[in-house]
Formats: structure tokens, C-alpha cells, sequence
């Protein structure tokens, strides 16, 4: 038999080989009327001491071989074999690709094109992009609090314990995380569930806010901000295929955090809608239909809520609290409450609830029964850290069995940052009154808060008043003071400024 050629046509039925080391392909293809095969995509090579006479079944088609999902070899142009990839858009899990994250979606990633292109010199009716699109304080110009860098920069770096710059206060704070660490350092690995002292520290802080319900230690995970807290407990509950697929009820609007898990678990959202006309409040028979729909094609087993809202900001009453218990308790969910924005409460006659603290308060009818996980930050309120990466859950009446399995679960991840612990742990443990720092803590650009207050009126509306702590004030509260000498008209005016003021500083401060 002849040589063939490359590129030359081959009978489908015939495969050729090497003559004097020379390298020839077989292709694999569509086939022609006449029965031979033309060029497609499978190419293969034939070792140069074949005989020329080979047996049919290694001449493949490279059809089938697509078929059947097996790797495909192409020659480059310098003549160097190639395999098509393991892992395509066809091959790759597909519950990823239904992934959505709208805070980090197209919008934001063509933002970044146009920073870029701005700083290319690109002209633009503009000259900055202003990101408004996620919670990112410090991104949009907040400060750090003082005292929580210093101790993260005593505990990243301890030969500055030495050193008399910082308050003894932030020494005793890094000393006491250093010494839970592995080898005194923040470099070691911690607890899978979290620093003890730093879960004790949480417990205590939950007590505190909880007005004394008990807080276990043992309850309280540390996690790699609420957002880690929150993907674990759903990859606990997740579970079943069909009608029996886990459904996990979320409010919409919504955080895109839930849904973007739910799709990567394969799980079902079930959509429950908050009341737009009365403050994107709760609506408890929109939750019992959302439920009834569900569970014709699903098995409802959580139900998540966000309080205070993100992205709608509300607050939901204490009665909406009890009347979302008693259903969860009725219908059987299990409860997951993202509570990190519960510093973030400005409107008048509004007040943070825990779910845990309603939850207690409502008897052991519903406290010795109820499953709850509720989850904090230090991402967002006052702390905006969001690069540390801090944060807890605490679970409340998980079985025992599955908190074993929880434990394991989050101990192949090793440990969350322990920075972001350290933090968290400052969070829950700031400067107490009488404590170096707690001054310094309280104020803003080195002024008492009152005379930081009324300065930056000053500055930015024009009114001048007179801080409280120019008349005497008792320890720890803070007041200004003003005349109401001006016409009535210039008066309106001034209130309008103050309470505009107000609003817009404790947003930004408190």
C-alpha cells in the first residue's frame, strides 16, 4: 500500500501508516459519498513501526469519540499535540452556571472596565466611577476605628508591645488573643469552630444584648464573615431530589447571596414577598401561601430572614418576630436570621429585636423546641471591615447528632482568618468606661463627639451650635445646644438643616 499523505482523503475503512519514520494522521470525520473520510477533528498518530496492515477496530471515528465524551487530540501549528480540555462549559458542574451574584455582576465588572478606561485617559461625561453598589465602608472613604487597628497591628506584630505609642488597654487586648494563638502568633492555624477566648467573648456579648438569655460558648462558630456561616448551615440542609429536593424560603427582594447558594447546592428557592406599602414589612399570610405552593413540588425545611433588611432596610416589629417563630414552630422550618445590621437602626420608633431574645421571651414552648441560627458581622454597622473577614454564627436547639456533623463540616476548611477572630473579638469586647481607650474610642478626629458634631454642622450647613460638653454632661452621653432666637421662618429652615444633618451623621457614625 501506498503512502498517504496529510491531508489527503482515506478510505473510512483503511488506516495507513509510517514509512521510514515519517509521521502520518489518521482523521476522522463526516464522510463522503464516496465512503472515505475527510478532515475533521481527531487526529492520531500511528508509531513509524506499525505494520501496514492494522486491525479495524483501532481506526475510531472521531464522531463516536465526541459522542462518548473522550478527549480530543489536535496538532498546533508547530506540530506539538494538543488535548481538548477536561473540564468545558459542557463538562463543569452545572448547578454553578445557574449561579447569579448581582453585587458583583456585569454591571460592577463593567464598571471596573470604565476605571480603567479612565485612567487610560478615555473620555467619559464623567471622571470617576462612584460605587454604590455593595456594603464596602472603608471602599467609599470611612475611617477605621483606632482602637481595633491597633490591636490587630500589636497582634500582627508583637515587638510593638514594646513600644510606648499604643494604650495599655490594646496591649492587654493583643496580649490576651496572642496568647490563645498557636505559638503566641496569628499565623498559627486556631480551633476549626474558632479561638475559645473569642467564642467566650461572643457568649458574653450575646448575653449582654439578649438582656442575660444564657449564651453556650460551645453554640457560637466563628466564620470567615456571616456569609460563610450562612453557605454552611444550607449545605447542612440541603438534601433529597424531586419533590423531596430541600426548598429554603427567602424574602425577596433579597440578598443575592441566598440565591446564588441555593442554585450552586441544588436546592429550591421559595420565594416569599415583603409588603412594599408598609415598609417592606412581613406579611404572614404571603409566608403560609408561599409554603403551600412549595410544597407541592418541594420539602420547605428553612426559612431565612433578613432583619434589619438588606437591601430594603426595614426593621421587622417585635410582634412580626413572635408571629415568624410561631410559624416556623408550626409549620416545622428551621430558622436562620441575618442579623448584620443590627447596629444600623436610625428611624424613629424602630428598635432591633434579636430573634434568639424573642425566641426566649416567648416560653420553652417555643425556646426548647425551635431550631435557630443567627448570624453577625464585623463587615457592616459601625466596623465596616469588610476585608478581615470576621464574623459568627450561633445555633440554638440543633440536634445533637447534626452539630457533630457541623463541627466536622467546617473543620476542613481548617479555621476561619484569625485577624478577622481578633476583630470580631474587639467587636463583641470594645473599650469599656474607665479604660484608656474608651475616650478615644467614643470620639472622632481627636474631638469629643459633641464637638465633632457640631463642627462638621458648621462646616456643612452653615449652623452654628454649641456642644454639650461646654456646659457639663454626665459621663458617656453627649448633647448640643441651641437658641431659638432666629425669625420663625430662618427657624424652620435651621431644623430642616439639623434633622437632615442628624440623619445623614448617624448613618455615617453611629
Amino acid at each position: 500500500m501506498s503512502a498517504w499523505r496529510i491531508g489527503q482523503i482515506l478510505p473510512s475503512r483503511s488506516v495507513s501508516v509510517l514509512k521510514g519514520g515519517n509521521v502520518w494522521f489518521f482523521r476522522g470525520g463526516a464522510q463522503d459519498p464516496a465512503g472515505y473520510l475527510v478532515s475533521g477533528v481527531r487526529s492520531m498518530l500511528i508509531p513509524s513501526q506499525l505494520s501496514p496492515s492494522l486491525p479495524q477496530s483501532i481506526a475510531l471515528s472521531g464522531v463516536s469519540e465526541r459522542r462518548r465524551g473522550l478527549a480530543q487530540e489536535k496538532m498546533t501549528e508547530n506540530g506539538v499535540f494538543s488535548r481538548d480540555k477536561v473540564l468545558t462549559i459542557d463538562t463543569m458542574n452545572p448547578t454553578v452556571k445557574n449561579v447569579e451574584y448581582a453585587v458583583r455582576g456585569p454591571i460592577v465588572q463593567r464598571a471596573m472596565q470604565i476605571e480603567k478606561e479612565l485612567r487610560e485617559g478615555v473620555k467619559k461625561p464623567f471622571t470617576e466611577v462612584i460605587k454604590a453598589n455593595i456594603g464596602d465602608a472603608h471602599a467609599m472613604g470611612q475611617q477605621p476605628i483606632t482602637f481595633f487597628r491597633q490591636v490587630l497591628a500589636l497582634c500582627s506584630y508583637p515587638e510593638l508591645l514594646n513600644e510606648n505609642m499604643f494604650p495599655e488597654d490594646a496591649k492587654n487586648r493583643a496580649q490576651r488573643i496572642l496568647q490563645a494563638c498557636g505559638g503566641g502568633s496569628v499565623g498559627a492555624y486556631s480551633a476549626s469552630q474558632g479561638i475559645d477566648c473569642v467564642r467566650q467573648d461572643v457568649a458574653r456579648y450575646i448575653e449582654r444584648r439578649d438582656g442575660g438569655v444564657p449564651c453556650d460558648p460551645d453554640n457560637v462558630y466563628l466564620t470567615t464573615g456571616a456569609s460563610d456561616g450562612i453557605v454552611t448551615m444550607l449545605k447542612l440542609l440541603v438534601c433529597g431530589e424531586g419533590a423531596s429536593r430541600t426548598g429554603v424560603m427567602i424574602s425577596i427582594p433579597q440578598y443575592p447571596l441566598y440565591s446564588a447558594a441555593l442554585a450552586e447546592l441544588g436546592a429550591v428557592q421559595v420565594n416569599y414577598y415583603l409588603n412594599e406599602e408598609k415598609c417592606w414589612s412581613m406579611d404572614l399570610s404571603e409566608l403560609e401561601s408561599s409554603l403551600a405552593e412549595a410544597r407541592k413540588h418541594c420539602n420547605p425545611k428553612a426559612l431565612c430572614i433578613i432583619n434589619p433588611g438588606n437591601p430594603t432596610g426595614q426593621v421587622q416589629s417585635r410582634q412580626c418576630i413572635e408571629d415568624v417563630i410561631r410559624f416556623a414552630a408550626k409549620e416545622r422550618l428551621f430558622l436562620m436570621a441575618d442579623e448584620v445590621y443590627q447596629d444600623n437602626v436610625y428611624a424613629e420608633g424602630c428598635q432591633f429585636h434579636s430573634f434568639k431574645k424573642v425566641l426566649f421571651e416567648l416560653g420553652p414552648e417555643y425556646s426548647d423546641n425551635v431550631e435557630l441560627a443567627s448570624f453577625h458581622s464585623t463587615s457592616k454597622c459601625y466596623m465596616g471591615e469588610c476585608g478581615f473577614r470576621g464574623g459568627y454564627m450561633e445555633v440554638i436547639n440543633m440536634d445533637a447528632e447534626v452539630q457533630a456533623q457541623l463541627s466536622k463540616l467546617v473543620s476542613v476548611r481548617l479555621c476561619p482568618p484569625i485577624p478577622g477572630q481578633a476583630l470580631m473579638d474587639l467587636v463583641v469586647n470594645s473599650p469599656q468606661p474607665g479604660e484608656p481607650s474608651h475616650i478615644t474610642f467614643m470620639k472622632a478626629l481627636g474631638q469629643a463627639p459633641d464637638m465633632f458634631y457640631c463642627m462638621k454642622l458648621l462646616e456643612e450647613t452653615g449652623i452654628c451650635l454649641v456642644p454639650g460638653s461646654g456646659f457639663g454632661q454626665k459621663d458617656g452621653t453627649y448633647h448640643f445646644r441651641m437658641t431659638i432666637l432666629p425669625p420663625t421662618e430662618k427657624l424652620k429652615i435651621l431644623l430642616a438643616k439639623v434633622k437632615e444633618f442628624h440623619q445623614k451623621f448617624t448613618q455615617q457614625y453611629s
